[in-house]
């Protein structure tokens, strides 16, 4: 026996009631009133108390830009954006040490105190003057050994603990970070620069993403650039500015032929250098990358004269 006719006769006699569909106007004020209800319970709390919601978020402006002392790098990525991170990678002789003089030489000629915070003991301060660096405006801080000359005479991939040099660099970053935390906190720099370049790329990822996150936030809101320099990109999302610059064409000292060979010793003059914007975080529009994405520069030595 089939339970169709069951059902049938049942439902012989009863009409059906369908509501009828609610008005977007009436859909709207029920979801207002149903958001506020929420809020009033989040408000209530005493830990969400302070929960703003993302429809009243104010909007953050833009950061400031100032120049890096090269026109060229300034036309292609706006300047060095306050209360950012910006990293300038490449590798040996692409002309990253020359951006950083020229940043820290136009900074301090705006009258701002900078610091450097130097992980690998390559700053020369002849050359950083002859770019125009106002050396008393400058705090240098050399990260190394604290006992150097206890270092062994001879040159070996050990020291006396038998550690290999990875340690070595690992205490020397170690520094760094304990620096340029103090550095931040203080808020009374123009411009923080890390420089990186010479610690091997093995040894620099090892420095965990929360330092740099904790870089981020630190300086925000702050009149501070910060500037990394680097062989490779180790930031990630935590830079708003990546650069990567090479150099090309090195014209060394001398008038010889160019068929002639070359003498026993040559000085590099000077050479010129391009830079890349791989990536920037500052620029609202979206659009995949800007028109110019590369400007070129040249860059003399101190002794050249």
């Amino acid at each position: 026996m089939s339970a169709s006719p069951v059902f049938l006769s049942a439902a012989v006699g009863r009409p059906f009631i369908f509501s009828s569909p609610s008005s977007p106007r009436a859909i709207a004020e029920k979801t207002a009133n149903r958001t506020a209800k929420i809020l009033a319970q989040v408000g209530a709390m005493p830990k969400l108390g302070a929960v703003v919601p993302a429809s009243r978020l104010e909007v953050r402006l833009a950061p400031e830009m100032v120049s890096s002392g090269i026109p060229q790098l300034d036309s292609l990525t706006g300047g060095l954006a306050r209360g950012c991170l910006t990293e300038i990678c490449g590798t040996a002789s692409s002309g990253r040490t020359s951006v950083l003089l020229f940043a820290l030489a136009r900074a301090t000629e705006r009258g701002e105190v900078c610091a450097l915070v130097d992980a690998s003991d390559a700053f020369d301060p002849a050359s950083a003057a002859a770019a125009g660096m106002a050396m008393s405006r400058l705090l240098w801080v050399r990260c190394g050994e604290k006992h150097p000359s206890r270092k062994p005479p001879s040159a070996s991939w050990k020291n006396r603990r038998g550690n290999p040099p990875c340690q070595r660099w690992e205490s020397q970053l170690g520094q760094m970070l304990k620096v340029t935390d103090l550095l931040l906190q203080s808020n009374g720099f123009g411009m923080i620069a890390l420089d990186l370049g010479d610690i091997p790329v093995e040894s620099a990822r090892r420095i965990p993403l929360a330092s740099w996150f904790r870089f981020r936030r630190a300086v925000e809101h702050t009149p501070t650039a910060l500037l990394v320099l680097e062989q490779q990109p180790i930031a990630g999302s935590c830079s708003s500015m990546l650069v990567k610059v090479s150099s090309v064409s090195p014209q060394l000292s001398g008038n010889r032929p160019a068929h002639s060979n070359p003498p026993h010793s040559e000085l590099l003059d000077q050479f010129e250098i391009t830079a890349e914007l791989l990536r920037s975080r500052l620029e609202r529009k979206l659009e995949r990358k800007p028109v110019q994405s590369t400007a070129s520069f040249k860059s003399r030595a101190p002794w050249a004269g």
